[in-house]
C-alpha cells in the first residue's frame, strides 16, 4: 500500500470487524495525520455510494467477514458488489474457515462469483507461508482436525515450536497470560460469547463468573474501542472473536464454553449456550424454524470457526481452559 501511495495511487484498506482498523490507526496516530488515518483504514460499509473505479486499489482483509445484504447501503446492496464495482483493482484476503457469525458472507466461491458477473479478470493466490502460531502448520493441521474445521491426518501435537497447554482453573490460565503480558504487552485473554455482557450498563458487575475457581472477570471496556488487543490496562479484561479477529498476539488464553462440549465420542456445539447479548447468531433461531438441518449446520460452523479463530491469535503459545472437563481431556489425549 504504501509503495502504491507513493505513486499517488488512491488506495483505501477495507475491513468489516472494526479491530484491526483501530489498532492500526492507534499504532500510526505518531507518524500520520489522524484524518488521513481515518481515510485510509475504513470499514466495508458504504461503497454501494461511491463512484465506479473511483478507487486504484482496495486492499480487503478479513474478506470472509463481508455482508451479503448491508442494509446502511441503498437497496442492501452486497458488500462485494459494491467493493469490486468501486476500484479498478480489489485485493481479498479471505479464509472460509474464519466466517464467524450468521451475517458473513464473504466466502471464496461468492467473491468469484461476484467477479465473474461483473467481468473482473480474476488472479487467485494461495499463501504458501504462514507466520501465525510460530509458523506451525502442524498446530493448525492439529486443530483443524480436533475442531473437525478441516479434515486432515495431524491427529497428535508433537512439535514443541508452539506452546499449546490446557489449564484446569480459569483463574490460573489468567495469571499465567498476565505473567507473559508483563514481557512486552502481547498477551490477552478472550473467551466464547456464552456470558451476557451486563458490565456494559453497570461496570461494576463481572460478567464472567465461575465462584467453584474463584475466577470472576468482565468482558473488555467499551472504552477501548477496537483496541483492546494493546490497551495496557485490558489484560485485567476478557475479550471476544469481535476485539481480536484479524491481529495476533503473542500469547492468548481462551476460555471455552459451553457452546462447545465432547460427549459420545464427539465434539458437539450448542447455539443455546450462547449468550443473550450476543449477535453473531442473529438468525439462527428464525432460519431454524423453516430449514432446521441448515440452520444447525451452519451454527455448528459458526461456533467451531469461533473457537479455531481464537485459539489461533498467538504467536508464541495457546493456553485454553475447557468449561466441559471432557473436552479438556479430549483435547489432552491427543497432545504428546
Amino acid at each position: 500500500m504504501a509503495r502504491l501511495m507513493s505513486k499517488q495511487k488512491n488506495v483505501q484498506y477495507v475491513t468489516a470487524n472494526k479491530a484491526p482498523r483501530d489498532v492500526f490507526k492507534e499504532k500510526l496516530k505518531d507518524s500520520l495525520d489522524r484524518d488521513f488515518l481515518k481515510l485510509l483504514f475504513t470499514t466495508s460499509a458504504g461503497f454501494g455510494t461511491a463512484e465506479e473505479n473511483g478507487y486504484d486499489v482496495l486492499v480487503v482483509d478479513e474478506a470472509h467477514r463481508l455482508k451479503e445484504r448491508a442494509f446502511t447501503e441503498p437497496g442492501g446492496t452486497n458488500q462485494t458488489r459494491a467493493i469490486m464495482r468501486a476500484s479498478r483493482t480489489t485485493v481479498f484476503f479471505v479464509d472460509d474457515s474464519q466466517q464467524v457469525t450468521w451475517q458473513d458472507a464473504g466466502s471464496t466461491d461468492s467473491i468469484r462469483t461476484v467477479a465473474r458477473e461483473l467481468g473482473a479478470d480474476i488472479q487467485e493466490f494461495t499463501l504458501q507461508a504462514q507466520f501465525r502460531c510460530n509458523g506451525s502448520d502442524e498446530y493448525l493441521d492439529w486443530l483443524d482436525h480436533l475442531l473437525q474445521v478441516r479434515e486432515n491426518d495431524q491427529r497428535q501435537l508433537t512439535s514443541k515450536e508452539f506452546d499449546f497447554q490446557v489449564f484446569d482453573d480459569p483463574r490460573e490460565l489468567h495469571e499465567a497470560i498476565k505473567q507473559k503480558n508483563l514481557e512486552n504487552n502481547r498477551s490477552r485473554m478472550v473467551a466464547g460469547y456464552c456470558w451476557d455482557w451486563v458490565s456494559k450498563r453497570d461496570s461494576s458487575i463481572y460478567d464472567i463468573r465461575m465462584p467453584q475457581f474463584k475466577y470472576e472477570a468482565r468482558w473488555n471496556l467499551e472504552d477501548y474501542g477496537g483496541t483492546f488487543v494493546v490497551d495496557p490496562e485490558s489484560v485485567s479484561e476478557v475479550g471476544c472473536i469481535h476485539t481480536c479477529q484479524g491481529l495476533e498476539l503473542d500469547y492468548v488464553g481462551v476460555i471455552v464454553g459451553p457452546d462447545l462440549s465432547f460427549s459420545s465420542g464427539a465434539l458437539a456445539t450448542n447455539p443455546e449456550a450462547r449468550a443473550s447479548t450476543d449477535k453473531s447468531l442473529h438468525g439462527y433461531k428464525t432460519a431454524l424454524k423453516s430449514q432446521p438441518a441448515e440452520a444447525r449446520a451452519r451454527a455448528d460452523r459458526i461456533i467451531r470457526n469461533t473457537y479455531r479463530t481464537l485459539m489461533t491469535r498467538g504467536m508464541k503459545g495457546c493456553y485454553v481452559y475447557f468449561t466441559d472437563a471432557a473436552t479438556a481431556e479430549y483435547f489432552r489425549k491427543h497432545l504428546v
